[in-house]
Parts: C-alpha cells; structure tokens; sequence
C-alpha cells in the first residue's frame, strides 16, 4: 500500500487554532449609554474524518474537496491540514460492580489504547464507580498508564456522567509547552453505557461536550445481555449520542476479538483526521447552535465531524465614565 500523501501545512494554521475559535474584536462606543458593543470574527475549527466505501480513512484531500455548510448556507474554508497532530487524551473506565464480568475486557481495551500511543501524545486514565478517580493524570509514559488501569477493581453504582464531565474539565485544563502547540482532544470511554448515581445528568454532560472540542468515542461492553434489552438499548442510545454529537463512533463488540480492530480503527482515524477551519458567514453574537454539515468532492467518500457548535453569546462591556 503505497503511503497516504498529505497536504503541506500552512504557518499560519497553528496559529488559527490556537483556541476552539479565534475572535478579532472591535469596539464602538455608544455616546449616551457609556457602553462598548463588542463584534467579532470567529475561527471555527473542526476536526473531520474521512473514509472510503471500504471504511479507509482518506488522506490525500485539498481544500477544494470539502464543502463546509452552517445552517444549510455553504462557508468559505479558510484552510486545512492532515498533519498528525499530538494528542490529550482522556481514557475512562467503568469500574461498577454493573461491569463486574467485564472488567478485564474494558482494562484490556483501555491498555490497547495506551500501547498505541505517540510520544507526544499525553493520556490520563480515570476510572469510576459510586465515585471518579483520576487514576493518573496526563503523562507520556505507558507504564505508569498501564499501571493504574491494573488498579481498577469492580465495585460501587455508575456515575458515567460525572465521570464524563471530569475527563471534559480536565481536559480544558490541560496546558500546552508553548503558544504554537496545538493538541487534538479526546475521550475512549469503556462502559456498559448505564448511569445509576451522577450528580450531572446526561443533558448537561451532553451539553458540555458539544461545548468543548472533544471527540467522543465509546466502547460499549455487555449490550447484549439477553434478559435486559429494553435497558442495553437505553444504554447504547446514550454512547452513540455522545459519539455523533461529538464527530466520535461508538462500537459495540460481542467478544474480545473484536477489540483489536477497534483499537486500530480509532487510532488511525485520530492520527489521520484533518483539521479544516473556516470564518462563519453569520457573526451574529446570539449565543444560539449554529448545526454544522462537512461535504466531501469525491465518490464514495463520506466525512463526519461534530454536528455544531454555539455562537459566542452576546455582551456589553461597560466604559469607565
């Protein structure tokens, strides 16, 4: 197989997507009120995948292939790149006493992850119960990840939600060593998809997630447990939300072999994503969801990313009288 070709960066990509939007401001005072009316022109960044009718991920792509719709109405793409960009990521694993037979396939599907990881790449690994626990904060090293996976032990109710809203505030803290230093985020998530005891329900996780640049991708175990239907497909409803809603994939595997093609498909897709930011036609600052569509000019090839994102919200700075 003859290797992928790539793009050449731009310079000024890093500096784009330095942050979920990147705003230029400009004020005009309103002599009676004292008030200053700020607009802005905001960078949107997404983080698209691309896949062929036999499920490949597709490398070779030009801005003239992608057509990037907001609210139905096509935009102008400012750039893209399919340079491998390092990663943050948050590896949870559902330790409930609901995952009590499944436990040693979920650490093995966490442990799978960590080995397929790039030096630069930072992972943490949390795990949770009737509690969350960040096991191991972001580090590099795999042996200290794949030792606190080993330490997880099968007990207590499920506080996905709460677990999940954790990874998504810990990853919004993670620090960078330098200004030009871009990381993709994301989540694996290990779980049955059953939520028993959160504090945070699943809208407002949902919510959450939709607000950050975290793809979400899901490995649902025990979906299939004869006598519970009605309740695996509540919770792989639940997993497949947080995946399309995010421009991730859930996968529901009904044996261990299958694990290892999932390792590597969602691995390869966060190596080979592109990230494509364009400057929205709509700069109305009404804090309202702007739904997003990305088109790809080639047969048989389908591109998915997050489904929107919302309009930075409307403010009035108050001048110094």
């Amino acid at each position: 197989m003859q290797p992928m070709r790539r793009p050449p960066v731009p310079r000024l990509f890093g500096a784009l997507l330095l942050a979920s939007t990147l705003t230029a401001t400009s004020s005009a005072q309103a002599p009676q009120s004292g008030a200053t009316f700020h607009t802005e022109t905001a960078i949107v960044s997404l983080n698209v995948t691309v896949r062929d009718q036999a499920n490949r991920p597709v490398g070779d792509l030009t801005p003239q292939d992608f057509i990037v719709f907001e609210d139905g109405r096509p935009q102008k793409i400012a750039m893209i790149s399919a340079e491998r960009i390092p990663l943050s990521l948050s590896l949870l694993l559902d330790s409930s006493a609901s995952m009590d037979r499944q436990l040693a396939l979920a650490q093995a599907a966490v442990i799978g992850f960590v080995q397929r990881l790039q030096p630069r790449d930072f992972a943490s690994i949390i795990d949770f119960d009737s509690q969350v626990r960040i096991l191991q904060p972001f580090t590099n090293q795999q042996a200290l990840l794949e030792r606190a996976v080993n330490q997880a032990s099968a007990s207590g109710a499920t506080t996905l939600f709460n677990a999940l809203y954790v990874a998504l505030k810990d990853l919004a803290r993670v620090q960078t060593s330098s200004a030009e230093e871009i990381r993709r985020q994301a989540i694996i998530v290990v779980s049955d998809g059953e939520d028993t005891q959160s504090i945070v329900n699943f809208e407002d996780v949902l919510d959450a997630a939709k607000r950050s640049q975290t793809v979400i991708y899901a490995i649902g175990l025990g979906s299939h447990a004869g006598g519970k239907r009605r309740r695996a497909a509540s919770n792989a409803f639940v997993l497949r939300r947080l995946a399309l809603e995010t421009g991730g994939e859930a996968f529901f595997p009904e044996s261990a072999d299958e694990l290892a093609p999932i390792y590597q498909k969602v691995a390869g897709e966060l190596a080979t994503q592109y990230l494509v930011a364009y400057a929205p036609t709509n700069v109305v600052r009404d804090g309202r969801w702007r739904s997003i569509a990305v088109r790809v000019n080639r047969v048989n090839c389908v591109a998915r990313t997050r489904t929107g994102y919302y309009a930075p919200s409307p403010t009035i700075a108050r001048t110094a009288r």
